[in-house]
């Protein structure tokens, strides 16, 4: 007589409902907030922003949806360059704020106590009291004019010691932020480096 195979526990099916497309954001955007740096014609800008994503390992490209009404964006467009900084939860009031606010109004370093530190390898200033920072050269603009998305390469990288794994916060949509929750090795042995 063979032996029966254990059955699977039973999966949570959901109950689902129509759900409006223009708020789907709500589920696939919560990577974190950055903070990104620019500098052009000796003026400095900082702006929120929630839309990036990874697109290369090698070399390290990440592409940014930047609005064109945002007052970054010419900025960044001309200078062809600028710094993706990486705040924690404890400057939250400060993100928030520079969201809501227009650098042509504004020194939003000055407006909001943050310290501006040379970059390496770019002219846009690092932000001091980010976790990271990473500095990025325009690679590809052939999606500026159509969708408003900059194509960077990270071509130098700054990041702290401790802690591993930072609080850091992401945007949910509609006003609704989460703050970054426990970590887990459970599934690191079946994890495969090549497919991921």
């Amino acid at each position: 007589m063979r032996a029966l195979k254990p059955k699977s526990p039973a999966r949570k099916r959901y109950d689902k409902k129509d759900f409006p497309v223009d708020n789907i954001r709500r589920f696939l955007e919560p990577g974190p907030i950055v903070l990104v740096s620019s500098a052009w014609k000796g003026r400095t800008n900082i702006m929120t922003m929630g839309w990036h994503m990874v697109m290369e390992f090698q070399p390290s490209l990440i592409g940014c949806y930047i609005w064109s009404e945002n007052h970054s964006f010419e900025m960044i467009r001309k200078s062809k360059e600028c710094v993706i900084n990486i705040p924690t939860v404890d400057l939250a009031p400060q993100v928030v704020g520079i969201g809501n606010s227009s650098g042509a109004e504004i020194d939003k370093f000055a407006e909001f106590g943050l310290t501006a530190l040379p970059a390496a390898k770019v002219k846009a200033p690092l932000i001091g009291e980010c976790y990271a920072n990473f500095e990025c050269k325009l690679v590809d603009s052939s999606l500026i004019r159509k969708y408003s998305l900059f194509v960077w390469e990270v071509v130098k990288a700054h990041a702290a010691t401790a802690p591993e794994f930072p609080r850091t916060i992401h945007y949910r949509g509609d006003g609704i932020f989460m703050i970054s929750g426990e970590n887990t090795r459970k599934y690191r042995r079946h994890f495969k480096p090549g497919n991921l």
